[in-house]
């Protein structure tokens, strides 16, 4: 008998041992889990969901204070059905009464079997599920609360023991170091995108043409990009047209972007020049003096030839332009793509030419406008003119921004549109 009841004490203890290496394992794959969130909303999600899943829990939520910690600023709730929200969606968000402003007072660990006979209870707002268990954990980044973790209603009925609460302490703590760790990188990812609006020009007055450009970063968050493009207007009408994009998501290709669109801008003021030979010079210049990614670009002279307008033009690996008629007619100006800049300085850049009748409209853009995983090039394009086509009558500055809203990539990339329009009959 002895025997038995040390192996059954045996037994239990090793039990114990495998639930707590199984929940110490759930706690390090939450942890991981949270730490790869890189946008505010998803991350207090993932905390609220991930807690929910370690202890069981039905319901879960997270209050984030306001700035004077006196109140809940936002609230991100999980396990309500599809009624509850709605009904308590036009409540509003909790005021941080009752038991929740008692977790908010005093940010200790809570752990509460009864809901309605704890102390600071005020009951339920009409159309709240009736809670009877309550775990509460407030959330700490930098020794400021940053707000309240709340689970309710374990799935076996049993209110919330000190294991939960000691995983869901847990749990707090990596979730503080990841919401500080994205509102660290939103911090810099916004700084950079400024960065890299400011490396932009505003587009100066190109009459007799109009003109509109926009920049769009990745939705997916990176460094900086390297896209970019620019308009000069040079004497006699004439206006040189320029779009491009830096191999690379980082300082080094916002600084290569730079360094390459200013010395083009020198070099263009020489009117003698055709688009090919002008990009045969920068690219010597820029294999002379830079280290310079691989960089992809298309320059474009537009000049005044009786009623209509000459379109000269070059490209250094890059996508081509996409013209649209006043019909509506969109078509890509397909030619020998010729070689990107920084491969081969030796080789020939070809020139192209073509007729722009008057109202058309020419759209210069970067790759990331259409590249997409799933769909082939071809397929890309062919989407792109539809919706060019769509919006042809818009004005150019609406109409760019219909490109970068319903444009057929992927969104993985940062994209640049310039559109320009020549004047009409």
């Amino acid at each position: 008998m002895r025997l038995r009841s040390e192996l059954g004490r045996i037994d239990d203890t090793l039990r114990m041992l495998v639930a707590s290496m199984d929940r110490l394992q759930g706690l390090l794959d939450a942890v991981v889990a949270i730490s790869r969130e890189v946008e505010l909303p998803a991350v207090l999600h993932r905390i609220v969901t991930t807690a929910m899943d370690l202890v069981g829990a039905r319901y879960g939520a997270l209050g984030v204070l306001s700035e004077s910690g006196e109140r809940l600023e936002q609230f991100i709730s999980a396990g309500l059905s599809e009624q509850e929200r709605l009904e308590l969606a036009e409540i509003g968000l909790p005021r941080g009464l009752g038991v929740l402003g008692h977790l908010i007072r005093y940010p200790e660990p809570l752990r509460i079997e009864e809901i309605r006979a704890h102390p600071s209870s005020v009951g339920f707002p009409p159309g709240h599920p009736h809670l009877r268990t309550l775990l509460g954990v407030a959330i700490s980044v930098r020794g400021e609360i940053y707000g309240d973790l709340y689970l309710s209603e374990r799935h076996d009925g049993q209110p919330f023991d000190v294991h939960d609460e000691n995983v869901v302490i847990a749990l707090a703590s990596a979730a503080a170091i990841a919401i500080e760790n994205v509102r660290l990188f939103e911090r810099v990812r916004v700084g950079a995108e400024q960065f890299q609006r400011l490396l932009l020009p505003s587009l100066p007055d190109l009459r007799p043409f109009t003109a509109a450009a926009i920049y769009r970063p990745a939705a997916e968050p990176s460094q900086l990009g390297g896209d970019w493009y620019d308009a000069i207007p040079l004497s006699d009408n004439v206006v040189a047209v320029v779009i491009g994009d830096v191999v690379g998501h980082d300082l080094r290709a916002a600084a290569a972007m730079a360094s390459t669109r200013n010395m083009l801008r020198a070099l263009l003021f020489d009117q003698t020049i055709a688009p090919g030979a002008v990009l045969s010079r920068l690219d010597r210049a820029l294999e002379a003096i830079t280290n310079n990614p691989v960089t992809t670009t298309t320059l474009a002279r537009i000049e005044p030839e009786g009623p209509d307008w000459r379109f000269n033009w070059s490209t250094a690996g890059h996508v081509p332009p996409l013209l649209i008629t006043r019909d509506h007619r969109a078509r890509f100006l397909l030619a020998e793509p010729g070689l990107p800049l920084g491969v081969d300085t030796e080789q020939p850049r070809p020139d192209h030419s073509r007729l722009l009748p008057p109202g058309a409209t020419v759209v210069f853009f970067t790759d990331g406008l259409i590249e997409h995983p799933g769909h082939a090039i071809d397929e890309s394009l062919g989407a792109l003119g539809d919706i060019a086509a769509k919006h042809a009558d818009l004005p150019l500055p609406e109409f760019v921004q219909a490109l970068a809203d319903h444009h057929p990539s992927d969104g993985h990339d940062d994209m640049a549109i310039l559109a320009l329009r020549t004047p009409g009959p």
